[in-house]
């Protein structure tokens, strides 16, 4: 039978939002690291903030580096938007962010629901 346990992100200290402060993929912020081999799977849940005054485009590295990998996400002003609504990870593949054009103004908050048999 699986079990469910909820995870803080691994990138988070003590469940407090991950700023993102890269302005490029080398540069990017960790967000999460997934659970380690392919015996679990972490669900993952992430919404993201923008407390700017303007737009910002967020880009969310899903286990992969490359454009083409990318998660793109515009957030409007003072918005907080749903990011991933529970998409499975594993393997030790990581999730970063970071944003173009202005830094430091969008805060990650999440959570993950590890999947064990």
């Amino acid at each position: 039978m699986a079990t469910i346990a909820k995870h803080l992100l691994s990138g988070s200290t003590n469940g407090l939002t991950v700023s993102i402060t890269g302005a490029n993929s080398g540069a990017a912020d960790t967000i999460h690291t997934a659970v380690a081999g392919t015996g679990a799977i972490d669900e993952i849940w992430l919404w993201a903030n923008n407390i700017h005054t303007s737009a910002i485009t967020l880009e969310i590295e899903w286990g992969e580096t490359g454009a083409a990998e990318n998660i793109h996400i515009d957030i409007d002003p003072n918005e907080t938007v749903l990011v991933v609504p529970g998409w499975p990870l594993q393997n030790g593949l990581v999730i970063k962010g970071f944003t173009t054009g202005t830094q430091d103004v969008v805060n990650i908050h999440g959570y993950v629901n590890r999947i064990t048999d």
